[in-house]
């Protein structure tokens, strides 16, 4: 599983402590790590929790990343964000409990993190327990085990409603403000990380034509 991670610009001094708590959960389960940044607060590029979602959805819809680790200071714009785009479904974790529950009941791709709230001693043992619970174990087994067929059921239902009230990835980029899309993907090390592994001619093609 490749695992992306981005920073909106209000938590991106911790970008460097997610990164390193994740990759210490997820490495040694044969999972890669692609850091997106924020890298600091004085990056040129600077991800709002708007940009944090587009982002997200552009890796997810590419097939550049299976999973989004993003967040802001509440979670709850980033999460939002992320979930107005097709085929991203982010949940908003706060602790352990949170991450397995989500993994095992919804079954998502992305999770935002609320980064400004309970974030003192022990932050990176609260990530480091949540990536384990995110990550250790298949998603979408269900929980409560009496709970497992409705649960997976709810969710292909989900799934299909998105395809359905969402439109194509390519035509949103089309459709929003070419200047906006270009500032969301300008990140220092995006082009390294993103073309290499994208699996969509269509949509590389359409961010490559943004600088022509």
């Amino acid at each position: 599983m490749r695992i992306a991670v981005i920073n909106e610009n209000s938590q991106a001094a911790k970008n460097e402590l997610v990164v390193k708590c994740l990759k210490n959960v997820v490495e040694p389960m044969g999972h890669t790590v692609d850091n997106y940044g924020m890298y600091t607060p004085e990056d040129a590029c600077q991800i709002t929790y708007v940009k944090a979602g587009l982002l997200a959805a552009i890796l997810i819809n590419a097939g550049a990343a299976d999973y989004v680790i993003t967040g802001c200071g509440t979670g709850e714009g980033a999460m939002l964000a992320c979930n107005v785009f097709p085929k991203v479904l982010c949940g908003h974790v706060e602790d352990v409990e949170d991450a397995f529950m989500f993994a095992q009941i919804n079954d998502g791709n992305a999770i935002s993190i609320p980064f400004a709230k309970k974030f003192g001693w022990g932050g990176e043992l609260t990530l480091t327990y949540m990536f384990e619970k995110l990550f250790g174990s298949e998603s979408g087994g269900g929980y409560p085990p009496e709970r497992v067929e409705p649960e997976q059921r709810n969710k292909k239902i989900l799934d299909g409603v998105k395809a359905i009230t969402t439109k194509d990835m390519l035509t949103i980029l089309k459709e929003l403000d070419p200047d906006f899309v270009r500032e969301t993907v300008s990140g220092e090390h995006f082009a390294e990380l993103f073309y290499p592994n994208c699996k969509s001619e269509e949509i590389a093609a359409f961010l490559k034509s943004l600088d022509s």
